[in-house]
């Protein structure tokens, strides 16, 4: 193709898609620059990158079955036919994370104690290989219309500090890799300064995460890297990695690193942000089935401050199965808004706008992918839709501009994804449920853009703030959504009900730790060994309004439950702790509550609520609720001469709306003889 068709070409995708770019050999290549929170090429288009990443040593290109012994071509050889492949397969790759693996840059033979070691670290060697491995790869991949991200050697230490030799380790490898004429101020290469710190020392001198002295001296870490770099006339594209193994980046909204073309690099793995996984990352506050929200919630707490300044680069993340052992991430795709990762992903990275990402599964695997889908109970880990292959090979269409045909199916969708949206919707006090209409295809969703016209009849319970409901007290709400798709307006009544302490899937966790299960309708809950579940109110709830939290016990206690309340966003803190040991009943003073090390409480920002037991047995919870008296009673007998005038909605014991606005002493309002609940407690309607 000459080059006036090509830049013909170029320029009416640029027109179509403004916001994506595809790869093919020779294509025209915009420079990138990072303007405010975005990444951008020199039209002021706003771009985002779908790419994969290659690791050049023995053991990582199909565990020592390819190559080995130092071997330049026969190395070269595989991974550029690893490139060829997966795009002849139809992949639409616009970036390619590059390790420069230490296998190269290591004495040969010198023991390590893994990549974190930097012991056999030889810079000779490192620019050797950097000259004949990593830029003839990067060159490589540039002529395959690929931008670049070139990551160092290896992996942090699990503690570093400012001016320590991990720290000057760095400086050494960027001091000079940023003064090579190849890589200087490539319009087509980035750097990814680290991989994966996890604990920087504090102002103290202890080694800890996302505190503010480990946020600010995080920041100066890496600063002194930029600065270095920039001082040798590099100005390429730098991302910036957080603590936590990638995972912690709400300090840099105070704490950014300073200068242009800056941005940031995640890590996204299913367990982390409080995201669905098969195995989840206690470091990271990892759950099993923490769902849209807890994912959502995670994500805005640590990403979103981030990504309010700058672009964000996920160059780590991939999910599969685990029978089929292949990915690093252990999940499934799942359903967006609901359970499981990978589709949960998606929607969450494009609903923040700036987000570039990855998957890190291997490029043999990438390179093997046919495009034929699957058959169910005969799936492979090319096909099956809750491995990340076939449904990321979709999306990285969708975002090419590909014509990916009409849906199968729409279905407007709202968080928790349970039940028809018809139904009543349980909401908690500062928990949110997204709205979204989402697309089915085959073997994957996808999310349609919309504008919701919402209006709420009961706002000071139920407001509508960027996407979502989200519940601001106790009560009942109805809020009409109306919306036009396919030329057609339709309209729909979304019925609320938000309480406290609900126990309904997605809001009630059995397994923030360990895995758990639970009862919604018995209240029965068996928690994995030691393990913990409950409620977790991402905003915080506010009990400032009452004296006492008290959860009742309805049978046997043989796996010492106790009841536990965090002021804290994280599992690991010390909560307020009350066992129930003998009793049917566990009670918090919430006026002062002191935290098992003796800490002072704050009861007006509580962010988890629930039970810690042995595990391995059933235990039944009748009912959990804040008082005034420390001897007030979850169930309140209702008899015509009670003297409670308090209008309330009313509920039946599976949270479904019977009737509104009831007074309570009324026994001539319509309900029969029965338990109901009613002003966040169960109360029983006596004849």
């Amino acid at each position: 193709m000459n080059t006036l068709k090509t830049l013909i070409l170029y320029a009416i995708l640029c027109i179509l898609a403004p916001l994506t770019l595809e790869a093919w050999p020779g294509m025209p290549m915009p420079e990138l620059h990072v303007d405010g929170r975005y990444l951008k090429d020199s039209d002021g288009n706003i771009v985002n990158l779908h790419g994969f990443g290659q690791t050049y040593s023995p053991w990582f290109n199909e565990q020592n079955s390819k190559w080995g012994n130092y071997d330049v071509n026969a190395c070269l050889k595989y991974n550029k036919e690893k490139i060829d492949q997966l795009l002849n397969a139809g992949w639409k790759m616009t970036y390619l994370r590059l390790h420069m693996d230490p296998y190269w840059s290591n004495t040969p033979g010198k023991p390590t104690t893994g990549e974190n070691d930097i012991s056999a670290f030889d810079f000779n060697r490192f620019r050797t290989y950097l000259n004949s491995v990593f830029i003839p790869m990067a060159e490589y991949a540039i002529s395959k219309g690929l931008y670049v991200v070139m990551r160092p050697p290896g992996v942090c230490p699990e503690e570093i500090a400012i001016d320590d030799s991990y720290h000057k380790y760095l400086k050494r490898v960027w001091g000079y890799v940023s003064s090579q004429a190849k890589l200087k101020n490539n319009p087509h290469i980035m750097f990814e300064l680290a991989n994966e710190p996890v604990r920087i020392q504090d102002t103290d001198g202890q080694y800890r995460s996302n505190t503010d002295g480990c946020n600010r001296n995080l920041t100066q870490f890496f600063q002194e890297i930029v600065d270095l770099m920039r001082g040798n006339g590099c100005n390429n594209i730098l991302w910036i990695p957080g603590t936590g193994y990638q995972s912690q980046y709400a300090g840099f909204a105070k704490y950014p690193v300073k200068g242009e073309n800056i941005g940031y690099a995640v890590h996204v793995y299913p367990g982390w942000y409080g995201s669905d996984a098969i195995k989840p990352s206690q470091e990271l506050g990892g759950n099993y089935g923490g769902g849209y929200e807890a994912f959502a919630a995670g994500w805005r707490n640590q990403i979103v401050p981030a990504a309010e300044i700058a672009p964000i680069l996920v160059t780590e993340m991939d999910w599969a199965p685990e029978d089929y052992n292949a990915s690093w991430g252990k999940s499934i795709t799942g359903r967006m808004l609901g359970e499981g990762f990978g589709a949960n992903f998606k929607y969450i990275a494009d609903q923040t706008g700036n987000v570039s990402w990855m998957i890190f599964t291997g490029a043999e695997h990438l390179a093997k992918f046919d495009g034929k889908a699957g058959l169910t109970g005969n799936y492979t880990l090319y096909n099956d839709p809750d491995a990340c292959l076939w449904p990321v090979y979709h999306w990285y269409k969708e975002y090419a501009g590909d014509d990916i045909g009409a849906p199968v199916s729409t279905e407007l969708c709202l968080s928790p994804r349970a039940g028809k949206i018809s139904d009543e919707q349980r909401l908690m006090p500062g928990t949110c449920a997204s709205l979204a209409l989402i697309a089915g295809y085959n073997g994957y969703e996808d999310h349609i853009d919309i504008d919701f016209q919402v209006d709420i009849d009961n706002p000071s319970v139920v407001a509508w703030d960027n996407g979502s409901f989200k519940a601001l007290s106790t009560g009942s709400a109805i809020a009409t959504v109306s919306y036009t798709y396919a030329g057609k307006t339709k309209s729909t009544e979304i019925k609320f009900n938000s309480t406290l302490f609900p126990f309904v899937s997605g809001y009630f966790n059995p397994s923030i730790w360990e895995t758990g299960s639970f009862d919604p309708v018995t209240h029965s809950i068996t928690t994995g060994q030691w393990g913990f579940a409950g409620w977790q109110y991402s905003s915080g709830l506010d009990l400032s309004s009452y004296n006492y939290l008290i959860a009742e016990l309805d049978g046997p206690n043989e796996c010492g439950v106790s009841f536990r309340v965090f002021d804290q966003n994280n599992y690991w803190t010390d909560p307020a702790q009350a066992d129930f040991g003998n009793a049917k009943r566990a009670v918090i003073d919430l006026n002062n509550m002191k935290s098992t090390n003796g800490r002072s409480m704050d009861k007006s920002h509580i962010y988890i609520v629930g039970f810690w037991s042995n595990g391995g047995k059933a235990f039944r919870i009748r009912n959990v609720f804040p008082a005034m008296s420390a001897d007030a009673s979850g169930i309140d007998n209702i008899t015509p001469d009670s003297g409670i005038e308090k209008l309330t909605d009313v509920y039946d014991i599976h949270g479904r709306l019977v009737k509104r606005n009831v007074k309570l002493s009324d026994a001539r309002a319509g309900l029969a003889p029965g338990i109901y609940i009613a002003d966040g407690r169960k109360i029983a309607i006596m004849p």
